[in-house]
């Protein structure tokens, strides 16, 4: 199939030669070709340019025009910080928290991820994948062209593994390019309540080996937070899991500083995601940096927690990325435009910047920026194509619905 969209008002994040990611003042920098052209074949951009250089094409067959008179065209989003791989909802623990409870409370008290858990402990692996792809065909359907999905609803080898199986079974099924990250250390199951440093042990010897052998995982994450698992823990999970071949994408101080991010970095994170709370010394680790500062403001709406300060970091030549978090405790959204909003919103980014964030650098964060996250000839064909309007700032302004005409993944 080949396709030609002409007429483009303006085709963004336009590179010959794209970098593979942008930090500090540089996120503020959007090429955008104005009045273009772009053309797609076998999946993939074969060559774009203005239409007053137009020189047609002779060869018409099997090939669909789009006129998009008046509309962007953009990379997809590529959400890099995603849990939509789970059981159920959790709707109980929103009503909760409007009632006075926190996060850590509700957790105590067996919700939160234990919750989830066992909920997902009870469901078939085809309940599970049947689940997880109706979620994924809505946030493919809303711009995401590539999406990391992370474990660790599980909390057990078996159902672990049957969480990657079904993202292993997702990637096979969708156009949209899949990540998949091995999270048991999403927190202690409550089997392991009281014999702790056991459950560690068998994600270090049993589930990392499991995960990695068996082809099911590209990444490991650690819930690196007080109540969970400790900066020490974190980092031999890590290190286990770089023995595996597997690199380290964390969550980390999200409610509390941890004094972890510097030894993340020192030890070759791809990404750190969360970052609500951040003190000096972790955006000094962050300046200059190959590890992608992922934030996820969806979770700080939904939670009413801190945003994560993004012009700290840029201010430091940090390389920022935003994603969604999807997941059912506290981001029960795979929205990426509105992820971009809030980037804008509430994080005071710049347009540009949070597109940049949710393409090129979310690209980064998934270590596929050769194929994904900017328009260059050569690259895989995940674009957005806007409604009608007049500029890109229209697709952050208009909060809470996608601006979004048309979805073209490969």
């Amino acid at each position: 199939m080949r396709i030609l969209i002409k007429n483009i008002r303006g085709l963004a994040g336009v590179y010959e030669e794209a970098p593979a990611l942008l930090r500090g003042t540089e996120m503020n920098r959007l090429p955008v070709l104005e009045n273009a052209f772009l053309a797609i074949e076998n999946g993939k951009i074969a060559m774009y340019g203005s239409m007053d250089d137009w020189g047609g094409i002779t060869d018409w067959r099997n090939l669909e025009v789009i006129d998009a008179d008046g509309r962007f065209v953009l990379p997809a989003w590529c959400d890099s910080h995603s849990h939509l791989v789970f059981a159920a909802s959790r709707e109980k623990e929103f009503e909760d928290r409007i009632a006075g409870l926190s996060y850590e409370e509700i957790a105590r008290r067996g919700g939160g991820i234990l919750n989830s858990a066992e909920r997902l402990r009870k469901l078939s692996e085809e309940e599970l994948f049947e689940g997880a792809l109706n979620r994924l065909h809505q946030v493919t359907e809303s711009g995401t062209g590539a999406i990391e999905i992370k474990s660790g609803y599980g909390l057990s080898t078996e159902a672990e593994m049957k969480m990657l199986r079904v993202i292993k079974r997702l990637k096979e099924e969708s156009k949209a390019t899949i990540k998949a990250t091995f999270l048991g250390a999403h927190a202690v199951p409550s089997e392991y309540k009281d014999k702790r440093r056991a459950y560690v042990d068998l994600i270090l010897e049993e589930m990392i080996p499991a995960a990695a052998e068996n082809g099911l995982a590209d990444y490991v994450d650690v819930f690196c937070e007080k109540g969970y698992f400790s900066v020490e823990e974190t980092l031999e999970i890590a290190e286990r899991g770089s023995e595996y071949g597997l690199k380290s994408k964390i969550h980390v101080n999200q409610f509390n500083a941890t004094a972890a991010i510097p030894k993340l970095v020192a030890a070759g994170a791809v990404s750190v995601d969360h970052l609500e709370v951040l003190e000096a010394a972790d955006i000094s680790a962050l300046s200059g940096a190959k590890t992608i500062a992922t934030a996820l403001p969806l979770c700080s709406l939904f939670l009413g927690i801190p945003y994560t300060p993004v012009r700290d970091l840029l201010a430091q030549n940090a390389a920022v990325a935003l994603a969604t978090d999807y997941n059912p405790g506290s981001a029960p959204s795979g929205n990426m435009a509105m992820a971009v909003s809030l980037g804008c919103i509430k994080m005071g980014m710049t347009p540009a910047e949070a597109i940049n964030a949710a393409t090129i650098n979310g690209a980064a964060a998934m270590e596929i920026s050769d194929s994904h996250g900017t328009v260059t000839p050569g690259k895989k064909a995940n674009l957005i194509i806007t409604e009608p309007c007049e500029s890109l700032a229209f697709l952050p302004y208009s909060f809470g619905r996608p601006a979004i005409e048309r979805v073209i993944l490969g």
